[in-house]
């Protein structure tokens, strides 16, 4: 083939180069304006060098497409094997079933009973190659042998089948913040089941080593994976000591992890599990072998408002999930925050894994990150820090001991503060909840039936959360003062001077008020109190430049609480006329990094 070399036609660039024009555009800002943290500490550098030495993580099988999971959670066993043919005739490989208590378990769930096993696997050919994972909890670890069951009633060879049976009662101990027996009494009931299956014929794997309770709960990416490993290394050592040989053991577990908003470390959590797994191998005198790893789009980046907004965050997840090697993958239906997903919902999440396997063919290369400097750099870290956790819950006598001592859960207690926190200042973007939200936008249908509450809901340290609830909460104010009013609560926006002085934080404030709820309405130009009355709002904000602020900030601000303004804030930091602006009745000042939910919480005792 003749060579086609986009880069020979343009002149050669260098790191010096690229960093004039960077200084050029950040105009006096220091370089480490550009430089980032995670949640875990590691620096994000704007900029890294080829990783020349790198080499393929050995994961997924090269060319072979990851497995397109669908979830299965309707409680309505009809239903559910309606949406099982659905999902397996229109591009899903595999289902994954989702019972109560289970970590993925979010109101709504199949019920764990012979029945409705088997009557939501009506006319599913199991031996044809068809992927069943199994999500079970505390009350529903039961399903696995129904499961088993029935696979023989059909004189189906347990051989023939593809299910991954996903014990899990660490998981199960860290989502409901209590166990109801002792570790080493679970670990070798854990172990009787594997070996009971095993010895059926089934292939497995059996255990479940799953993060996803630590993302859930706010927690960090190494904290997700130091958690998952740890899980891990239990279930081995339970299995070993139960009497089964390690090289076998390894086989019959597998991960789960939460594929997140974020690309990068999404990329990089995948790679990290494997690295950080074939480390546990290498100590257990075992040759690397490729684990299993399977990926749900993450719940805590769900929406509510604007949730069209999760096709893009399913699709930014599912993208590094399998760019990272994912072996299956599972998309949360884009309406889940909202109730029950209905067909179309579930259609979006079937095809966003289609797009990415049939037409971006994202599996035809191994590894697709390798080599790259920044993922590699973020792989290593995420390794380093969540071997570090790792070590921690070992000392402390491993994940079961760590969850009954409070340890992990106090790690990701703090992570989840410093999140919200960042929510709240909306360092942390929720793209249509917390920045550019509408007001109007329409209702999405999702299927009528109640969401339950979770079995345990009392003092759950690792219980699910969403990041959007808390701006979501504002809304659902809002929508009661619209139903009650007839309007939603507003705010007048007062521009002072002209459009190049007052646009750009007008937009700001706009996006600010209107994340909770509150409606802006823009007025410029001359006789803006009387603007102010007439706009039927209870609050004003001025919105100009710094130069306009000085000069008329204070008379303009005094004018809007003769005009009735119960609270004047101001789009900005008031600098040097703090004073000043506080004495003429300026009550807030909003600037990138303020407290927006304590702001927009305190409007509405205003309103």
């Amino acid at each position: 083939m003749v060579e086609l070399s986009l880069a020979r036609d343009f002149p050669p660039a260098d790191e010096a180069a690229w960093k004039a024009l960077v200084a050029e555009a950040l105009k006096g800002a220091p370089f480490s304006a550009l430089k980032s943290k995670t949640y875990d500490g590691i620096a994000i550098e704007p900029l890294y060098p080829r990783a020349l030495e790198a080499s393929p993580i050995a994961g997924r099988v090269p060319g072979v497409p990851w497995s397109v999971m669908q979830r299965i959670d309707h409680p309505d066993a009809k239903a559910a094997n309606a949406q099982i043919l659905d999902d397996l005739n229109n591009g899903a490989s595999g289902i994954t079933l989702v019972f109560q208590g289970a970590i993925g378990d979010h109101g709504y769930a199949l019920p764990a009973t012979g029945s409705a096993i088997s009557t939501s696997l009506d006319d599913v050919l199991l031996d044809a190659g068809v992927a069943v994972d199994l999500d079970l909890g505390l009350q529903s670890k039961d399903a696995a042998g129904l499961l088993a069951t029935l696979v023989k009633a059909r004189a189906i060879a347990p051989k023939d089948v593809n299910i991954r049976f996903g014990f899990n009662p660490l998981g199960a101990f860290a989502l409901g913040g209590s166990s109801p027996l002792p570790w080493n009494d679970i670990a070798a009931l854990f172990t009787g089941l594997v070996s009971d299956l095993a010895a059926q014929g089934f292939a497995g794997p059996f255990a479940a080593a799953d993060g996803r309770v630590i993302h859930a709960a706010g927690g960090s990416e190494a904290q997700e994976l130091a958690f998952a490993l740890a899980t891990a290394l239990a279930y081995l050592r339970a299995m070993e000591q139960g009497g089964i040989a390690l090289e076998d053991a390894r086989g019959l577990i597998y991960f789960r992890l939460a594929a997140d908003q974020d690309q990068l470390l999404t990329i990089a959590k995948f790679r990290a599990i494997r690295k950080l797994w074939a480390r546990i191998e290498e100590t257990s005198d075992l040759g690397a072998r490729p684990a299993f790893v399977a990926a749900e789009t993450a719940w805590r980046m769900m929406t509510k408002r604007d949730p069209h907004g999760n096709i893009v965050r399913g699709t930014i997840g599912a993208l590094g999930a399998a760019v990272g090697g994912a072996d299956a993958v599972t998309v949360m239906p884009f309406s889940a925050a909202l109730g029950l997903p209905d067909a179309f919902a579930r259609r979006i999440a079937r095809n966003t894994q289609s797009i990415l396997i049939e037409e971006a063919n994202i599996h035809r290369v191994a590894d697709p990150a390798a080599g790259s400097g920044a993922i590699e750099a973020l792989t290593d870290a995420l390794c380093a820090v969540a071997w570090d956790l790792f070590q921690e819950v070992e000392r402390q006598g491993g994940a079961a001991r760590a969850l009954e001592t409070g340890s992990i859960q106090q790690h990701v207690a703090k992570v989840r503060v410093a999140r919200e926190t960042d929510i709240a200042r909306r360092k942390e973007s929720l793209v249509g909840t917390s920045d550019f939200p509408d007001l109007a936008e329409s209702e999405v249908a999702v299927l009528a039936l109640p969401r339950l509450a979770p079995l345990s809901t009392e003092d759950r340290a690792l219980a699910p959360i969403r990041l959007a609830e808390p701006f979501e909460r504002l809304r659902d104010r809002s929508d009661l003062h619209l139903a009650k009013h007839g309007a939603r609560p507003k705010v007048f926006l007062a521009c002072l001077g002209g459009p190049a002085d007052f646009n750009a934080r007008a937009s700001f404030a706009k996006s600010l008020f209107e994340a909770g709820g509150i409606e802006a309405v823009e007025g410029n130009g001359g006789n803006l109190a009387k603007r102010f009355k007439e706009s039927g709002a209870r609050l004003a904000c001025l919105c100009s430049s710094d130069k306009v602020y000085e000069r008329e900030g204070a008379e303009a601000a005094k004018a809007l609480i003769e005009a009735g303004a119960r609270h004047v804030y101001l789009a900005g930091k008031p600098g040097a006329h703090q004073a000043a602006f506080e004495r003429a009745g300026i009550g807030s000042f909003l600037h990138q990094g303020c407290d927006t939910l304590q702001i927009l919480s305190a409007a509405y005792d205003e309103i």
